[in-house]
């Protein structure tokens, strides 16, 4: 989908999107291709399927997925799973979501992220890590609203909370008396005092 047939969105809080980036070598218009998919979407449409494989797979996806994509990898049995896709494809039950491919000879990569969007700011909760500094570009971003987006983290750095002082005593909880005692290595008892601390007492003389 291109972004002229999109329509403008407002983002809200608490909204969670996948943040999919591709890069071509090429010019970056991918062709649909005659590869079969595996990836599909239920529809919300309903129609009566004969064959059993057909109901017993779409009744796993509404189970499983509901109204979002999924990959037939994800069923146990995968064999089973291709028959029944085809009924629903078929009768629109779900959507196919087709395979593009470049000019043969491009390189095409990849970069992938869900974002939430928090009132603190924005939550990266998959995708791994990429490093910027790796990729070199002949082409430069002139528009200020644009860097400056580009420059925000997607990961709010969480700030060192100071801890409470521990409280010890009477008035002490058992985990605060706990986390008051230092293990230093040596075993003091209360019945048997510090070497520094005993008293020297003279032995009795007998009269």
């Amino acid at each position: 989908m291109q972004r002229r047939d999109n329509e403008k969105e407002e983002f809200a809080l608490h909204e969670v999107y996948a943040v999919d980036i591709l890069v071509s070598s090429g010019e970056g218009k991918p062709r649909e291709t005659d590869i079969r998919t595996t990836v599909y979407k239920k529809k919300d449409f309903v129609y009566q399927l004969r064959m059993k494989s057909s109901r017993v797979f779409l009744s796993e996806v509404e189970k499983r997925f509901t109204l979002m994509p999924f990959t037939l990898r994800h069923f146990e049995d995968e064999k089973r799973a291709r028959m029944g896709v085809i009924e629903c494809a078929n009768h629109d039950l779900v959507e196919p979501y087709p395979v593009y491919q470049e000019k043969d000879g491009e390189f095409v990569a990849q970069f992938k992220f869900t974002l939430l969007l928090m009132p603190n700011g924005q939550m990266k909760i998959t995708g791994l890590p990429i490093d910027l500094d790796l990729y070199e570009s002949e082409y430069k971003i002139a528009d200020s609203d644009i860097k400056q987006l580009l420059t925000s983290s997607t990961q709010k750095k969480k700030k060192n909370k100071k801890k409470k002082k521990s409280t010890t005593g009477q008035g002490a909880s058992a985990l605060d008396n706990v986390e008051a005692v230092e293990d230093d290595g040596d075993e003091d008892f209360e019945d048997e005092p510090d070497e520094k601390t005993k008293k020297k007492t003279k032995p009795k003389q007998n009269k």
